[in-house]
């Protein structure tokens, strides 16, 4: 006897319910590709500021030609002598200086950014090419021996993102029943124990900062801790779009501006301004300022993450409101009927976070 199976109801119904959720995805991939090709895949420098160290004709006559051959790649300064050219590498002012001479010497600040000061030794190698006379490179703010490649705050920065951007899913969804106060709690929560796992992993584990590793804990706790709020806030209002939500804020946008791989000056400008105000450039930043500058512009950099925290706060308190409202506008029905509605959403959320 034959039995036949057509797709009735149920299954044309589930049907639209998965191709309704496959938009997500879609969306995730045009969005990582347009963030990281766009950012990384053809760095070039454009005003990356150096100097040429000293003051008689010749070294403004060489700063000239490298500017107008630079065609706005370089910002070509001269300066006094070879100690104002350090003191402005350790105040990240510039990223290389050029000593000329019967042998040339190229001062960079590693720790800085090390794809820029590869870019800076790229072009420098070339000018004392012309000369017929070997470089000598010196850095002057070299990173600490466990990151060799200086992009280990980065993926610190990387860790850190989802361990808290995973969280706003859980929270947000499993806990999507719980009183808002419990939820920021749990968030509080949540980014202690991240900064702390981050903490290790910068400090005993991979050893990638040999000091200031207490700055280092408090800026991870900040930056985790607006992301948090910032995602469990928004949850309020974008429900089932939070994981996107989320997602763009703090991976696309945020790795992609935060300077851990490529500096501003070697990205499209879009990445560039970002960079001036997003919080993975203020953790980035922020921790290459604390560990190897002196603390040098970290006022600046701290800021930045106290006002993602303060924007995340003020979003929790306005999605409080907003609840608030709902339930005593749509009473005891109201609430039974949302509450089964993000029960069932909860599922199909975790397991969008989880694929990220």
């Amino acid at each position: 006897m034959e039995v036949s199976v057509s797709a009735g109801p149920n299954t044309q119904g589930a049907l639209r319910h998965v191709l309704g959720h496959l938009l997500t995805p879609l969306l995730m991939c045009v969005g990582m590709g347009l963030a990281y090709l766009g950012a990384f895949h053809a760095p070039a420098p454009h005003d990356l500021r150096v100097d040429i160290v000293g003051s008689g004709p010749s070294a403004q006559v060489l700063a000239q030609t490298l500017q107008d051959k630079g065609a706005g790649a370089l910002d070509v300064r001269t300066v006094a002598d070879r100690e104002a050219a350090v003191a402005s590498l350790r105040e990240q002012g510039s990223f290389g200086a050029y000593v000329p001479g019967e042998k040339p010497e190229l001062l960079v600040a590693s720790a800085s950014s090390d794809t820029s000061a590869m870019a800076v030794e790229k072009i420098f190698t070339k000018v004392a090419a012309t000369q017929d006379a070997p470089l000598k490179v010196t850095d002057v703010a070299p990173v600490a021996s466990g990151d060799p490649t200086g992009q280990g705050v980065f993926f610190l920065l990387v860790a850190l993102s989802i361990g808290a951007y995973a969280s706003v899913a859980v929270i947000g969804g499993a806990g999507a029943v719980l009183p808002m106060r419990i939820r920021v709690l749990l968030a509080a929560g949540m980014s202690l124990v991240v900064s702390l796992i981050g903490t290790l992993f910068a400090g005993p584990v991979f050893h990638l900062v040999d000091q200031g590793l207490g700055g280092v804990w408090a800026m991870s706790w900040l930056y985790a801790a607006g992301i948090l709020l910032v995602g469990v806030g928004l949850h309020t209002f974008l429900r089932r779009w939070t994981t996107l939500g989320v997602m763009v804020l703090f991976v696309m946008l945020n790795f992609t501006s935060s300077g851990g791989i490529y500096r501003p000056e070697l990205q499209p400008g879009f990445f560039g301004a970002l960079h001036a105000f997003w919080n993975g450039a203020g953790f980035v930043e922020g921790v290459r300022g604390h560990v190897y500058f002196g603390g040098h512009a970290l006022g600046g950099h701290v800021l930045v993450l106290a006002l993602w925290f303060l924007a995340g706060a003020a979003l929790v308190v306005a999605a409080g409101v907003v609840e608030s409202r709902r339930n005593g506008a749509g009473g005891a029905t109201h609430a039974v009927e949302a509450k089964v509605e993000r029960e069932k959403a909860t599922e199909e959320e975790m397991e969008e976070a989880v694929a990220v």
